[in-house]
């Protein structure tokens, strides 16, 4: 079995690891590790039940996520004490999402960079305030930042000169030269209020925001961890019945990201075993692998035990798809020849 397959196994049935070889409990714990899934294995495991040098990674793995944690709350909350006074909506994404809601997808899992959304027509008023509150660019590029501000979903990436803590501020979750156009409105109007000034997505927004990131504005990488935020968020949401899954799915149609919803339970599905019901009245959930399924299972698990990433041809095409659902063709054209021409700074 090889690295990333072992890593799927053990965060899917953890009892899976009993009897690994010192070998194999190096393939996973590497892969883990490269795949920013270490705090997430170390939460799933029982620490008892493993080899004590083995515990004692998990065990530090444990402690840095949960170090992770607290920074990513902390930056949040920095966000909105310098934003408060704006009286626009705030909303935390992805990881930082998951931890300040208390979800079960924020256990142990790998917290970088701040990411919160908010209106487009505040844009301008809350670069202003981040900046006075010590937030700066990360680095400045005239052509970089003229094509954030044009073409991306998010301001150019800032970082505070204090903390050194990145911050993306977008004002919806695709770049509005894709392909699917998300009703970036529609998630913010049902945005769900944390209490202290900041909200999160709602529990069918957030599950159409990881399959969007996921499958149609990347190449893959890190993917196996993506994933892992859809399984558990669709276990945790859909406790209370099965109708989650029919307002998910339309929830999807809706941002016109119903094609990627559906490769994202068939995906998870398929490797964690996420239980999806596969509907087929009033809406159809079809669990069954497509061929071209089968080409994103193995660019996701193309890590070895050393945590290098083999199918260098296949994560070549994932990489060049992901450039072509970014932009147009020609508009692609132009901005790579740019990048590849102009002089450094």
């Amino acid at each position: 079995m090889t690295a990333a397959r072992l890593l799927v196994a053990a965060l899917r049935d953890p009892g899976s690891v009993a009897g690994l070889s010192a070998a194999e409990w190096t393939a996973l714990l590497t892969a883990a590790r490269a795949e920013r899934l270490i705090g997430t294995l170390a939460h799933r495991l029982d620490r008892r039940s493993v080899p004590a040098s083995v515990a004692r990674i998990l065990a530090d793995a444990g402690e840095g996520a949960k170090q992770e944690r607290r920074a990513a709350l902390w930056e949040a909350e920095m966000a909105r004490r310098a934003l408060a006074s704006l009286d626009v909506p705030v909303v935390l994404l992805k990881g930082t999402a998951f931890a300040a809601a208390g979800f079960d997808a924020g256990q142990g899992r790998s917290i970088g960079d701040l990411d919160i959304l908010v209106p487009q027509g505040a844009l301008d008023a809350v670069e202003q305030a981040l900046r006075a509150a010590g937030w700066e660019a990360v680095k400045e590029d005239a052509y970089d930042d003229a094509y954030y501000r044009r073409w991306m979903h998010e301001l150019p990436p800032l970082i505070h000169r204090e903390r050194d803590r990145m911050i993306d501020v977008h004002h919806t979750i695709l770049p509005p030269t894709a392909h699917p156009t998300p009703d970036a409105g529609a998630l913010l109007a049902d945005a769900v209020p944390l209490g202290n000034g900041l909200s999160v997505l709602s529990p069918a927004d957030m599950v159409v925001h990881a399959a969007a990131h996921l499958f149609a504005d990347g190449d893959l990488a890190g993917g196996l961890r993506n994933l892992w935020d859809i399984d558990r968020l669709c276990r945790e949401f859909s406790q209370d019945g099965q109708g989650f899954y029919l307002h998910l799915v339309e929830r999807a149609y809706f941002h016109r990201l119903g094609p990627h919803l559906m490769r994202a339970l068939r995906l998870t599905h398929h490797l964690y075993g996420t239980p999806v019901p596969p509907y087929r009245t009033p809406l159809r959930i079809d669990l069954n692998m497509t061929v071209a399924d089968l080409l994103f299972v193995r660019r996701l698990l193309a890590r070895d035990g050393w945590g290098r990433q083999g199918h260098s041809l296949t994560r070549f095409g994932f990489y060049i798809r992901s450039h072509w659902l970014r932009m147009p063709p020609l508009m692609l054209a132009r901005h790579l020849w740019t990048k590849a021409t102009r002089k450094p700074a």
